[in-house]
């Protein structure tokens, strides 16, 4: 840690607690003790967030339970700080009031620091900063689901200036924060205003707005619809007669070779143009087709993944996550063999691919190389006469994203078939008026691209400049020092003597307190800790349970014993428990570290 300021002192977080403060670990209540009619709240991890509470959470359970399970309640001011991410370390002021209303739960450490001469916003924020944060990262251990124990958290070191200067550190800290939070502010107003922006402009641009003075001035140069269409289908009828001629010339070699190699494949002509109803009022020269009158329409397929042979090559694989790139996909984390590819329905570049099932439905992107796809994406490899580029952003703009959504089966997992997928609208006009609908769609949404892309960095600077900020607070540099100040080792001392002697106190009160003679009762029961040490692996708790002769005929001491010696052990860091159906798992820490 970075040299400190005479007058402050590095101090655990054990020792800033004062006599009548706590450092405890929440309390272990399980799914049975809960109830939604309760009068107490059990506060979860999702209620803590860095400096911040969320108060998200809704849980209950009665006050008679929580009495029975000895648990501690929480008062307002109270620290809260996660054991467990993300991220782990994270700290908050209790903000809500109450007495016996509110619980946490045992991955959540509570401070409280009751007289000591500390600043609770201080201690928050010095929880909070990347030296401390960093110093408990380093502590957390766990196979599966990282966590810092108490024991641990109660060594790690924290800079202690003198009162005084942690009230001003606060306060510095809070009003530089303040304003950052500002800026921040206008910057995500202004990032959302982007995105309203985006969509306002792809609306404009199906309906026919964005073009409308282009349109009147060239108007004697535009395809009338029917023109459009009857060159369209000529068109397509004379590819389709070529490709029927090279097909049965293949054919016939294919044969007089002897049939040794697959036989080649029938070429499948294009559906007819299918007009629909428009959506929307659109201009009087432009049209509606279904989606399948665009070009070849196919839903992508995964090749048997036990066949080696499938994968490895150079062809892309794309799958949903991989359509991030929007206008231009080209990466992938998947590749396939050239016979991969022939089992997969691939297709060029230029194709519009669509998700049409799951969580991420609609998410889409536009090839830009020759690839293959897995069956969550419809893809759309369009007609020559259809910019490519003018189908992706119809397919990004609001009224397609809404069409896909309308039209997708009402279950858990939504899924828009081939079948759904081909018939929805497209809007359609002259070739020339869609490069120029593109022209403008591309440098409008470039520009707007390159504002967000200044955005996220502006919001990045802010990040840093908080994280800055703390590091100066805490190491003695955000604020001078005053030398009239008590110094942190003055402070530190009295809650350490003030501590010692209540504990003095305390030992002498239990000495006049006269022995009684013990309780006819069960014998002693065997500690919990040497059953886990013999057992060395995981056990369940009611497994541990029969170990120490508890069973469904015990006295509700033994069972009271049993969970109060459980609970000390969790806290302690000395027993992990792992939640597993309907049971606790326990096992005994030191084992596994054996």
């Amino acid at each position: 840690m970075t040299d400190l300021p005479v007058t402050w002192a590095n101090a655990t977080l054990k020792e800033l607690i004062a006599h009548d403060g706590i450092f405890t670990d929440g309390d272990w209540v399980e799914s049975k003790d809960q109830d939604p009619n309760g009068s107490v709240r059990l506060i979860q991890l999702a209620d803590i967030a860095d400096s911040r509470f969320v108060n998200k959470s809704s849980r209950f359970l009665t006050r008679e339970r929580a009495g029975e399970l000895n648990c501690t309640f929480l008062r307002k001011g109270d620290l809260l700080v996660a054991r467990m991410p993300d991220p782990l370390g994270r700290c908050c002021l209790f903000p809500l009031e109450g007495d016996e209303r509110f619980v946490t739960v045992v991955d959540v450490c509570a401070i409280r620091l009751g007289s000591a001469s500390i600043e609770p916003r201080y201690l928050m924020r010095a929880i909070n900063s990347p030296s401390v944060r960093g110093m408990i990262s380093a502590l957390q251990s766990g196979s599966t689901r990282k966590r810092i124990s108490r024991g641990n958290l109660a060594t790690v070191p924290i800079p202690i200036p003198p009162l005084n200067e942690q009230r001003r550190i606060v306060e510095k800290i809070e009003a530089q924060f303040d304003e950052i939070g500002k800026g921040v502010e206008s910057l995500q107003t202004a990032r959302a205003t982007l995105s309203l922006y985006r969509q306002s402009l792809l609306k404009s641009a199906f309906e026919g707005r964005l073009t409308a003075d282009w349109r009147a001035q060239n108007a004697d140069k535009l395809e009338t619809p029917e023109t459009l269409l009857a060159r369209i289908q000529a068109e397509r009828d004379i590819r389709y007669k070529a490709a029927l001629d090279a097909w049965q010339t293949a054919l016939t070699k294919w044969r007089a070779d002897g049939e040794k190699v697959k036989k080649p494949a029938k070429p499948k002509r294009l559906a007819l143009l299918d007009t629909v109803p428009a959506p929307f009022a659109i201009p009087a020269d432009w049209f509606v087709l279904s989606v399948g009158s665009l070009g070849r329409v196919e839903t992508g397929a995964t090749p048997p993944t036990k066949s080696k042979e499938n994968f490895g090559g150079d062809i892309p694989f794309f799958k949903p996550t991989d359509l991030e790139a929007g206008v231009d996909v080209r990466e992938a984390r998947e590749f396939l063999s050239e016979i991969g590819a022939e089992k997969s329905r691939p297709f060029s570049a230029g194709s519009i691919l669509v998700t049409c099932i799951g969580a991420t439905i609609g998410k889409t992107g536009l090839a830009g190389v020759d690839a293959a796809c897995n069956q969550q994406i419809n893809y759309i490899e369009p007609d020559p006469n259809f910019e490519p580029r003018f189908i992706y952003y119809q397919t990004i703009s609001p009224f397609f994203q809404d069409q896909i959504k309308d039209n997708a089966s009402s279950t858990t997992l939504p899924i828009l078939n081939k079948g759904k997928f081909s018939k929805l609208p497209a809007i359609i006009c002259s070739p020339t008026e869609q490069a120029k609908i593109v022209q403008i769609l591309d440098a409008r949404l470039d520009a707007a691209a390159r504002l967000e892309t200044e955005i996220d960095a502006a919001l990045t600077r802010a990040d840093a400049l908080r994280q800055s900020i703390l590091k100066k607070a805490f190491s003695g540099q955000l604020v001078p020092q005053d030398p009239d100040d008590e110094p942190a080792s003055v402070l530190l001392e009295r809650i350490k003597v003030e501590k010692a002697e209540r504990e003095r106190d305390a030992k002498r009160d239990r000495k006049l307190v006269p022995t009684l003679p013990p309780k006819t009762r069960r014998p002693t029961l065997t500690d919990l800790i040497k059953v886990l040490e013999q057992q060395k692996t995981w056990i369940s708790a009611s497994k541990a349970a029969q170990e120490l002769n508890i069973s469904d005929g015990a006295s509700s001491d033994d069972v009271e014993t049993f969970y109060r010696q459980l609970k000390e052990y969790v806290e302690g860091g000395d027993i992990e428990v792992e939640r597993r159906g309907d049971e606790d798992w326990l096992r005994i820490v030191k084992a596994e570290v054996a």
